[in-house]
């Protein structure tokens, strides 16, 4: 602790102390991505040691979904008693010690707590930096949640590739998960020293009251907006690639490439978000992208090859890419209660995928699995439409 004390003192007096603060935010949202991409590049790698079904796979995963719904009251109540930016650093430290948990888990219903847990710290790390994030915005006035997950894509994009890299090399899951955490909870701690302190106005007590939070009035067509892409976005991060290792038969190393498309096109697209957001509108963006997807998500059931389906999960990326920033964006303007509100829909999305995904693989195949994900592309764009929040 004191050497990173010194560490700021030196750089303040030296003038780079403003300037570090500004990353301070977009570290947090690169850092959770790099956690994340980092579980969802080895899920094939994971399936493939412990010799599951995508039945049971589809199981695992749904515990990490229960995990994201079961976070928000501890959500709430590390928001009430320690603001969003000691919340944040919390949920980041507990998420560098489950990973390599998930890793080291020996059986199925290990793996599965492990996951359950992954669900828990993730959702909390959610809230609470999309909570200092919407803080953000509001004292600066400007729009910027879509820059900011596009840093959290380019710290999922590095965790997959780094996980292609791991597989490609026949390192454990286990192994690469130890070895990435440490930095990873060094740099959340550096991060979280030049993040500015909450104000006692800015916490959220409210939250704590309530276990879970739904939205109403016009606040449910962004909570279905958000359970939609959640459901989406949870549904091509953990099984496009087992999708182009069954379908097409590519190797460990290839198959988390459908995830690394994915992100990195999502990525590039949200660079320019904020700026689209001033031109377009947000509604007219998130319509026009979620056909865009659908046409991404088709292109790849009906794929030749392998090189093809990442064309179409690229093309998924760009048009589901700035869904949840203008999602959060709108509904940061209307409180904590409501970001909890939408947030619990979301995770309700993904707590539903991984089953409903998973047996459809087993029964209707991995191709029919993938169209159904071009299928909720369209239901967004039909609602968006509708939206009235959405500016």
């Amino acid at each position: 602790m004191d050497t990173v004390y010194r560490l700021r003192a030196s750089l303040s007096l030296n003038g780079f102390d403003a300037r570090l603060r500004m990353l301070a935010l977009p570290l947090q949202f690169a850092l959770f991505g790099l956690l994340m991409g980092s579980w969802a590049g080895r899920i094939p790698a994971l399936q493939e040691g412990l010799q599951i079904s995508h039945t049971t796979l589809s199981y695992v995963l749904l515990s990490g979904g229960l995990g994201g719904v079961l976070s928000h009251p501890f959500a709430g109540w590390m928001m009430s008693r320690l603001g969003g930016r000691r919340a944040l650093l919390a949920a980041g430290l507990a998420l560098c010690v489950v990973l390599p948990a998930i890793g080291l888990a020996p059986t199925v219903p290990a793996l599965m707590l492990a996951v359950l847990m992954l669900g828990i710290c993730g959702g909390c790390f959610g809230v609470a930096v999309n909570s200092v994030a919407s803080r953000h915005e509001k004292a600066t006035g400007k729009s910027e949640m879509s820059l900011l997950h596009a840093c959290g894509c380019a710290g999922s994009l590095i965790g997959a590739l780094i996980g292609s890299y791991a597989a490609s090399q026949q390192i454990e899951p286990a192994a690469h998960f130890i070895r990435i955490v440490l930095p990873i909870a060094l740099l959340l701690w550096i991060g979280f020293q030049l993040l500015p302190e909450d104000r006692g106005a800015e916490q959220s007590p409210a939250i704590a009251k309530r276990k879970f939070a739904l939205p109403g009035g016009r606040l449910v067509l962004l909570g279905l907006l958000g359970f939609c892409a959640a459901m989406s976005e949870n549904s091509i991060a953990d099984w496009s690639g087992v999708y182009l290792k069954e379908h097409f038969g590519v190797s460990d190393g290839f198959a988390p490439l459908a995830l690394s498309t994915f992100t990195v096109m999502m990525l590039l697209s949200r660079l320019v978000g904020d700026r689209l957001k001033a031109r377009h509108g947000a509604r007219r963006l998130i319509t026009l992208g979620a056909g865009l997807s659908a046409i991404g998500l088709f292109l790849s059931v009906f794929a030749p090859n392998p090189h093809v389906a990442l064309v179409g999960f690229g093309l998924s990326g760009i048009g589901l890419s700035l869904v949840f920033p203008f999602i959060l964006s709108a509904v940061g303007k209307e409180g904590p209660m409501a970001l909890a509100g939408v947030a619990t829909m979301s995770n309700v999305g993904g707590l539903a995928g991984p089953p409903v995904v998973g047996a459809m693989a087993d029964h209707l195949g991995m191709q029919a699995t993938i169209g159904f994900i071009g299928v909720l592309s369209i239901i967004i764009s039909l609602v968006a439409s509708r939206s009235s929040m959405l500016k």
